[in-house]
C-alpha cells in the first residue's frame, strides 16, 4: 500500500489542496477579449443546492440558445470551477451556447457518489422546459475528474431514460479507479499529475476499494460498459503523455461498440491538464476549436 492511499493521509492531502485552491491565481489564459454576461444560480439536487455560474455571450441573439453543462476537474477534491473560466468563455462565444459551470461538492467531505449524483441532477435541472435556454439541446462535458462525473451523469441519464443529452465531452477523463495509478501505463517524461497525488485523490474520493468497481466510478472496469447501448453520443479526447490515456482510449472503443462514439482524438505531445497548465497555447487553441465544433454541430437544429 502506498503511503498516500492511507485514508487519513489521503484526506489530509485533499484538504490541503482544497485550501490552497482558494488562494490560487485566476487562470492565465483569460480570453479576456471574450466579453461575457455571467450570473450565479443555485440548482436543486438530492444533496442540496449547487451553485453554478452561467455564461452568456452578449452577441448571442438567439431567444432560447442551447446549453452546455461544464464540470471542472481537480481530482474530485479541489473545488475550483474558476479554472475553467477561459474554456467557458470560449465555448459560449464560439458554440453559441449558454454554459452552466457547476460548483459541485468535493471530497473528503462529500465522497462518491455525491458529486456524480449532483452533476446528474444539475443536468436534469438544466434540461427542464422552464429554463430560459433550450434544454432540449443540451450537452455536458468535463476535464479529468470532471470527465468522470460527466460519464457518470450520461450513464444515469441512460438508466433513468433522460434527460436527453446531445453530446457528452470526455476530456482526459478519469475512468478507472480500480486500477492503481502505479499500474497504469506511464508514458516517458512528465505526465502532468504526480503519482502520489493521483493515489491520494482516488483514495479520498472513493475510500472503499470495493465501491471503486461501481459503474459510475469506473465505467471501463471489467464489464461495466458492456451494456450501454443508447448512451449519449460521446467525444473522447486524451493526452498522449497521460497515465489516463489508455483508459480513455478503452472507453472510446466501448462507446464505439455501443454505437455512441462521435470521435476519439489523442492530443500528441502533451500531458494531463495541458490546457489548464498552459503547456501549449497553440495546442489548446486547436483542441478548443475542435471540441467547440463538435458541440455546435450536436446542438444545431434543422
Amino acid at each position: 500500500m502506498s503511503f498516500f492511499t492511507v485514508p487519513l493521509v489521503a484526506d489530509s492531502v485533499a484538504r490541503a489542496f482544497c485550501a490552497l485552491s482558494n488562494l490560487a491565481p485566476r487562470p492565465r489564459r483569460e480570453f479576456a477579449e471574450l466579453a461575457m454576461d455571467t450570473s450565479v444560480v443555485t440548482a436543486p439536487t438530492r444533496h442540496g443546492g449547487v451553485k453554478c455560474t452561467v455564461y452568456r455571450s452578449p452577441h448571442n441573439a438567439a431567444p432560447r440558445p442551447p446549453v452546455y453543462v461544464n464540470v471542472h476537474g481537480g481530482g474530485f477534491a479541489i473545488r475550483y470551477p474558476e479554472q475553467d473560466d477561459p474554456w467557458c468563455r470560449y465555448l459560449a462565444k464560439y458554440a453559441g451556447v449558454v454554459v452552466v459551470n457547476v460548483d459541485y461538492d468535493t471530497a473528503p467531505r462529500h465522497r462518491f457518489p455525491i458529486p456524480a449524483e449532483q452533476v446528474y441532477d444539475v443536468v436534469a435541472w438544466a434540461a427542464e422546459e422552464e429554463r430560459d435556454w433550450d434544454g432540449s439541446r443540451l450537452c455536458v462535458g468535463g476535464q479529468s475528474a470532471g470527465g468522470s462525473l460527466t460519464a457518470a451523469a450520461a450513464r444515469l441519464a441512460l438508466e433513468n431514460k433522460g434527460p436527453e443529452i446531445a453530446l457528452q465531452v470526455l476530456h482526459y477523463p478519469v475512468l478507472d479507479l480500480v486500477t492503481s495509478p502505479r499500474d497504469k501505463p506511464a508514458p516517458a517524461g512528465k505526465t502532468g499529475v504526480p503519482l502520489w497525488m493521483s493515489e491520494a485523490w482516488d483514495s479520498c474520493y472513493v475510500r472503499d476499494p470495493a465501491q471503486r468497481r461501481d459503474r459510475l466510478a469506473s465505467p471501463v472496469f471489467e464489464d461495466n460498459a458492456d451494456d450501454i447501448q443508447g448512451i449519449a453520443p460521446a467525444l473522447v479526447v486524451t493526452a498522449e503523455r497521460d497515465r489516463l490515456r489508455a483508459e480513455g482510449a478503452l472507453y472510446a472503443r466501448k462507446l464505439d461498440a455501443a454505437g455512441s462514439l462521435t470521435e476519439y482524438r489523442e492530443v500528441l505531445g502533451v500531458a494531463h491538464g495541458y490546457d489548464i497548465r498552459n503547456e501549449s497555447a497553440e495546442v489548446t487553441q486547436q483542441i478548443y476549436e475542435f471540441i467547440t465544433g463538435h458541440v455546435a454541430r450536436a446542438v444545431r437544429t434543422g
